[in-house]
């Protein structure tokens, strides 16, 4: 059975940086074996309806504006799995899509853990008109799928740009209570306060749009009692963004 990861992504630029972050998402693909194929849930790729990408080819999105040059010549170019894709769309009843490809929540970390691009990759979209708990059942019902994809959800588990501080290295002391209470209800397998975030008076502050906290609900479903959960990362930076990451590693 393979791991999960969920992943603090953070800034594109991390794709082409060496910093603790980026150290630590080698220290992950490391530790676990190299995956055939992957899916990926990124806080990027959000429809009105659950889709599934089914192309051969992943051509790869640069969905930002404004970075420097050399992040727009990055192109993530690897094999998606058309297989693997009908048999996510026949579980979940997901739409089968061949327009979408790899956005940078998921390109921005592939080209650091796996940079030999010999990894099969597809996306799975973030249904907008799911509730926490139904994208935690879609999750639930890829379980079965982990003897033969490794899934990886990518986001961010504080994320509010408007009160982001560009200077800033380290998080708002809001951001590190937030971030702290997650991993605290992760360790303790408390998944329904999680599902129940917007019970949580602080969800407020730590996310303006809940996309980038969505993957986590994928990857929380996906788990299963016999995981040993490592995390790395654990951090907040910008103020108000958190790059916590989360390995759901099976027991040997």
């Amino acid at each position: 059975m393979y791991p999960l990861l969920f992943v603090g992504h953070g800034t594109p630029l991390n794709a082409i940086s060496d910093n603790l972050y980026t150290s630590g998402w080698k220290e992950i693909a490391a530790a676990i074996p190299k995956p055939r194929t992957i899916l990926a849930v990124s806080a990027h790729w959000v429809s009105r309806r659950l889709k599934v990408n089914a192309s051969l080819n992943q051509r790869t999105i640069h969905d930002f504006y404004y970075f420097p040059k050399e992040l727009y010549e990055v192109n993530y170019e690897v094999k998606g799995s058309p297989e693997l894709a009908n048999k996510v769309a026949s579980l979940t009843q997901a739409k089968i899509d061949h327009v979408w490809g790899l956005d940078h929540g998921t390109w921005s970390v592939l080209n650091i853990m796996y940079p030999e691009r010999d990894v099969k990759v597809f996306q799975m979209s973030i249904d907008y008109n799911k509730t926490p708990e139904e994208l935690f059942r879609v999750g639930k019902t890829l379980k079965s799928l982990r003897d033969e994809v490794m899934i990886i959800g990518s986001g961010n588990i504080v994320h509010n740009l408007r009160k982001a501080d560009f200077n800033l290295t380290n998080g708002y002391n809001w951001a590190e209570k937030y971030d702290g209470f997650i991993y605290t209800k992760i360790m303790e397998r408390d998944f329904e306060t999680i599902i129940n975030y917007n019970k949580i008076p602080e969800s407020q502050l730590a996310f303006s749009t809940t996309e980038h906290l969505s993957p986590l609900l994928y990857v929380l479903g996906a788990s299963t009692e016999h995981d040993e959960i490592q995390v790395y990362n654990k951090n907040c930076t910008f103020g108000s963004v958190s790059m916590t990451s989360y390995l759901f590693n099976p027991k040997k």
